[in-house]
């Protein structure tokens, strides 16, 4: 294909890019050129979304076959662009969000769950669901039957800047005992990075559209695994604590908040871990062993260093500081 990533340089943007190279697609990018240089082999456009002439500019004479889009503010943004690109693509993906349905979420809820209210005019990003499912609206109001919207789930793997598997790798990298946020039997249901790229460019090549959750299956695996595998892979000489959820919360340390286990005033939200993923599967997602995320992450960290925290994303100290993590292992 030729493929079009706006963004292309950051998590998912970035294995988007290396996915479509690896494919044999065609590859442009558009972001500002700020962040990353271009990958060998990417046509690099550079211009800045939000300055309409601009991007306009950029996009000028130029046709794909699909359009990714990786934007996560305000929806007027994915409204511009779409309706830029509706003429010139055939295919529309946007990397959207389980985050699009109200809360609290149903247990098994599938794509059919109660929406948020958003607004593809709206200049606001402060309201992270709000804002994606405005986007929605608005690649919907442009390409219609055309239009993909991926529902992420959790997403990690390689390239993560949220915080979540690169603060645990640090942390059991420190050694000693670690605290866990218990039960260890609790599922988790996530994506790697690279699954969902490989998947919304399947569907990009077959120009299928609709709303899908994209997230692994329930129960394919526990946070109890995630920390062991961590610890099996890097050889790191620490020893997992685990703590209840009650304690946890007794003591205001909201550890397991990374992974969605529990959040202040809501520790145990339901629907979490449990979509119904029965549609994205069958539309051809495939996903791949825990152990691969976990190890290839940790090779990402070790060559790269650690990433620059996304503006939005919490501090990894709202989880768990030294002191209060030193306060509850003597507990235990």
């Amino acid at each position: 294909m030729k493929l079009l990533v706006l963004g292309g340089t950051h998590h998912v943007g970035r294995a988007l890019v290396e996915t479509a190279l690896k494919r044999g697609d065609e590859v442009s990018t558009l972001n500002r050129g700020l962040s990353r240089p271009p990958a060998p082999g990417v046509t690099a456009l550079v211009a800045d979304r939000t300055d309409t002439p601009a991007f306009t500019a950029a996009l000028a004479g130029k046709e794909w076959d699909a359009v990714i889009d990786t934007w996560a503010w305000a929806p007027r943004v994915v409204r511009d662009s779409a309706r830029l690109l509706a003429g010139r693509t055939g295919h529309y993906g946007y990397v959207s969000s389980r985050g699009v349905h109200r809360w609290p979420w149903p247990a098994g809820a599938d794509e059919r769950a109660p929406l948020v209210d958003g607004d593809p005019d709206s200049d606001d990003s402060t309201d992270y669901a709000a804002a994606k499912r405005g986007g929605e609206l608005a690649v919907i109001e442009a390409f219609g039957a055309r239009a993909l919207l991926a529902r992420a789930g959790m997403i990690l793997g390689p390239y993560e800047d949220v915080g979540r598997i690169p603060w645990w790798l640090r942390r059991l990298e420190k050694g000693g005992r670690v605290l866990a946020p218990g039960p260890a039997d609790t599922p988790l249901q996530y994506i790697d990075v690279r699954d969902m790229a490989a998947w919304m460019l399947q569907c990009a090549e077959r120009r299928l559209g609709g709303a899908y959750t994209v997230t692994g299956r329930p129960g394919a695996a526990t946070i109890g695994q995630l920390l062991q595998t961590a610890l099996e892979v890097t050889g790191f000489d620490a020893e997992l604590v685990w703590a209840s959820e009650d304690l946890l919360r007794r003591e205001g340390v909201w550890l397991g908040m990374e992974f969605g286990l529990r959040f202040p005033h809501d520790p145990a939200p339901t629907g979490m871990h449990d979509a119904d993923v029965h549609a994205a599967f069958a539309a051809g997602l495939t996903t791949r062993p825990l152990r691969d995320t976990i190890a290839d992450t940790w090779a990402w960290l070790q060559a790269e260093g650690d990433p620059a925290p996304r503006p939005d994303a919490p501090s990894p100290g709202t989880w768990l500081d030294p002191a209060a993590e030193r306060r509850v292992l003597d507990q235990l």
